[in-house]
């Protein structure tokens, strides 16, 4: 693989049976670290509105919003392929918007690619994005309706025990394959499971990876990196199943912090802030 990750190359390791790393990152520090760390592909998604800003609601975040948040990724990242998600809006707004929206996305932020949540609704928005020159990262999956839908119970995460009628097996290859034939150069397959999951991601050349709901089924796989650090505040009462419990550490520290500035003492590094 080049220095610089290419499209081309998640399509080889593919082929070669390589799992593709990929990590959702909102800011210049995480961003070099994830990077140096050699994922592949890094994510600036729209829910950094309520995972690292309080909103109550994930249609909150603006356009704008994103651009600054993707504009500090890009700053961090030089080797691992960068794609910012889409707020709600301009993918809702028709095939024209679309493409305005993806192009302020790489003139001013500088990303490799833009994702498209529930794509598959909006075949015309994705075609519209790919015939512009910019590659689309197709997100879409299964949904409490579509179990309601086929009559199975919704399941976060679902196992091969789950029963899965035919009926909605084919709805997902089908919109992978229409997804593919539409343009997208990546999946993202929320809530795959490894009996749907598999599926798909044989049925299609370009690669599927998961976030939410994936697995080792899939080509890949996609983590918010605050998720995997344990860095949400909710980690100080509940400690995470994660790699790390940052939340612990870092008011550890900041206790720390607080109690040699009421006793008197010298912090470190206190002398230059």
């Amino acid at each position: 693989m080049s220095n610089k990750v290419q499209l081309t190359d998640l399509a080889a390791m593919k082929r070669a049976g390589h799992k593709i790393v990929g990590v959702v990152a909102w800011d210049y520090q995480m961003a070099r670290i994830v990077d140096r760390a050699g994922v592949d592909l890094v994510s600036v998604g729209d829910t950094v509105g309520i995972n690292l800003w309080g909103q109550p609601n994930p249609l909150e975040v603006t356009m704008n919003q994103m651009i600054v948040v993707c504009q500090a990724v890009r700053r961090g990242v030089t080797r691992a392929l960068l794609s910012c998600d889409f707020p709600f809006g301009p993918m809702q707004e028709g095939p024209k918007s679309a493409v305005r929206a993806a192009i302020r996305l790489v003139k001013e932020a500088g990303v490799d690619m833009v994702k498209l949540d529930g794509a598959a609704d909006h075949l015309d928005a994705v075609a519209a994005v790919t015939r512009a020159g910019i590659p689309v990262f197709a997100q879409f999956g299964i949904t409490p309706q579509t179990s309601l839908k086929y009559g199975v119970t919704y399941s976060a995460t679902p196992t091969a025990a789950d029963a899965i009628p035919d009926e909605m097996l084919d709805e997902m290859v089908g919109e992978a394959k229409r997804l593919e034939e539409a343009g997208a150069a990546l999946l993202n397959f929320t809530n795959s499971g490894p009996v749907v999951g598999a599926a798909v991601a044989q049925s299609v050349s370009i690669p599927v990876l998961g976030g939410f709901g994936g697995g080792p089924w899939l080509d890949g796989r996609v983590r918010m990196a605050t998720a995997a650090i344990g860095y949400s505040a909710d980690a100080l009462d509940n400690p995470p199943d994660t790699y790390a419990n940052v939340a612990r550490i870092a008011y550890d520290a900041i206790t720390a912090y607080a109690e040699d500035v009421r006793s008197s003492r010298q912090i470190a590094g206190g002398i230059r802030g």
